[in-house]
Formats: C-alpha cells, structure tokens, sequence
C-alpha cells in the first residue's frame, strides 16, 4: 500500500509540476499580449508585486487561483525569454533544415529545369544523334559486309562469264580497288569500284547485233572535218545495237571529238572512205541497205566482233 502512495504522489507531483509549467507559459502569453503594460511594470522594480496582484485578478476572475510563485515564475520566463522561439543560429544545419522545409517549392523547380533538359536532350538526340547514329551504322555495315559480299560475289561472276584476260585483268582490279576503298572507309570509291564491276558484268551478258540505221528520214553515213587537221576527213557509219528481241540496246559510247563517255541509243562508227561509199550505192540502189549487219557482240565478250573494216573511234553527235 505503501508503495502505492508514493507512487501516485509521484505521479501527482509530475502532474502538478506539468500543470505549473503550463500555468506559467500562460501567464507569459498573457504578459507579452499586453506589451505597453509590461514595459511600464517591468522597468519599474517597485511596480512589479502591483504587476503580480493585477495578474492573481486577472486569473481569478477567470476561475482560476494562481500561487504568487507561479506568477512570479511566468514574471521572471518573460524577462528571460524562456518561452520565446529563437531560431537556430546560421549554419549547415539550419541551412539543410530550411531546404528541407521549402522542399515542395524547390523541388517544382527543380522537376520543371530536369523535365526542360530532358525535352532539349531528346530533341538534340531525335533530330540530330539519332540519325547521325543511324548513318553511321548504315556506312558500318556497307563497307564492313554489304560493300565486300557484293563485289566478290561480282568478281565470281564475271570470271564466269568472261572470255578475255584482258576483261579478267581489269574486273581483278576493280575488285582490289573497291575492297581496300572499303578497309580504309573511302565508300565513295567503294561503290563506285561496285558499279564499274555490276556495268562490266551486264556487258558481258550482252548479246546483239550492230547493225546500220536504215529508217526513212534517218541518215545512215556522215564525213566530218576535223578540227585538228582541216585537210582530212573522217567518214562514219550510223550504227545501233538490236538485241535478240528486235528492240535496240542503250550503249556506253566514248565520243573521241569531245572525250566524253556517254550512254546513246545509236553512235556513229568511223570506216574507211571505201565502206562509207559501199553503204551508199547500196542504199542509193533500192533504198534498202543489204548488208547493215556490220559486227556481232556475243555474250562473254566485251566489244563486238565486226563484219567489216573499221578505222577505230566513234562520234555521238552530228
């Protein structure tokens, strides 16, 4: 039982020390509500027991008795500033509390700059690295796998087909020259060594008749003067090439006025004076050209073989 008692004047007594804490923070709430009446009372010692009896009345008007020493103890919180916040001094730790606090507003603004950057990255890597990324895989695979399978494939191909060393010799290097365009990453000369071998293979596949043109309104022969010698002349034969389906095949054709390689439908072959002559009394005789098969391109091969005699060159324009 005894123990018990104390106990619970124990309890009683944090109660009541509780009760005089509160009672006292009240009494200095009170105070520092009425500032004018404080700093009267409170800078005049001899005014402070008045200062004390008004607060007693104050109280017990509301109900409520206030021991003299608990009014004294508010009094004396009030000058000490007890009860009055003061903020921590300035510091790492204040300075990380304040951020902490203002977390919500910096923390917007810190999402809305990420969320910009993010937006300015994205169309930087859209628009530009993406694309830059795209082509430059894209010339990886060319000349690393697409560039070299092509012209070997190329190479096999027309060693298949062709008939001539000197046809072999040039293709071997092309296919040289377009491999070592690939290992050093020139793609430019790659491809074009690419093109050169796929023209020369379909060359080779070529199969056709040249034959003079003898259409009404279309001349068959020319002579030309030529600007190196003025006292010569150079006479031609007008020529295309028919395929096996009767339909005429476009040529690559060196034009030896100009120096220029050009794709035609017909060129014109230069022949001795006596050819052109032969073609024009056969033509002048029934307006039909008997013999206008002048050569034979046969597959395999690169230029044609020719029925007649030909003094070498050609022209494109007249």
């Amino acid at each position: 039982m005894a123990s018990d008692s104390n106990e619970a004047q124990s309890s009683g007594g944090e109660e009541v020390a509780l009760d005089d804490v509160m009672i006292a923070m009240d009494v200095v709430d009170t105070l520092r509500h009425d500032k004018r009446i404080v700093e009267r009372e409170l800078n005049d010692e001899t005014r402070r027991d008045d200062l004390i009896r008004r607060l007693r009345e104050l109280y017990r008007g509301q109900g409520i008795e206030v021991p003299d020493h608990i009014l004294e103890e508010g009094v004396k919180a009030l000058e000490e500033e007890r009860f009055v916040y003061k903020p921590p001094e300035a510091g790492l730790q204040r300075r990380l509390a304040e951020l902490y606090v203002s977390r919500d507003t910096w923390g917007r603004l810190m999402l809305g700059a990420l969320a910009g950057l993010f937006t300015l990255w994205l169309g930087w890597y859209l628009i530009y690295e993406r694309p830059r990324l795209r082509e430059a895989e894209a010339v990886r695979i060319e000349l690393g796998e697409r560039l070299p399978s092509s012209l070997k494939s190329l190479i096999g191909q027309i060693k298949s087909e062709a008939r001539s060393p000197e046809v072999l010799t040039k293709a071997e290097q092309l296919s040289r020259q377009g491999h070592n365009a690939a290992k050093s990453g020139d793609r430019t000369v790659a491809r074009e060594s690419e093109t050169e071998l796929s023209a020369l293979l379909q060359a080779l596949r070529q199969e056709y008749e040249v034959k003079i043109v003898s259409r009404k309104g279309e001349l068959s022969g020319l002579w030309r003067i030529p600007k190196l010698n003025p006292n010569a002349r150079n006479y031609y034969l007008i020529v295309e090439a028919v395929g096996a389906d009767g339909k005429p095949i476009d040529r690559e054709v060196t034009n030896e006025e100009t120096g220029e390689r050009e794709r035609v439908r017909t060129w014109a072959i230069r022949v001795p004076q006596s050819e052109l002559e032969r073609v024009q009394a056969d033509k002048r005789d029934d307006g039909i050209i008997q013999r206008a098969v002048v050569g034979s391109k046969r597959r395999g091969e690169i230029e044609p073989r020719w029925l007649i005699d030909i003094a070498g060159g050609a022209i494109t324009r007249w």
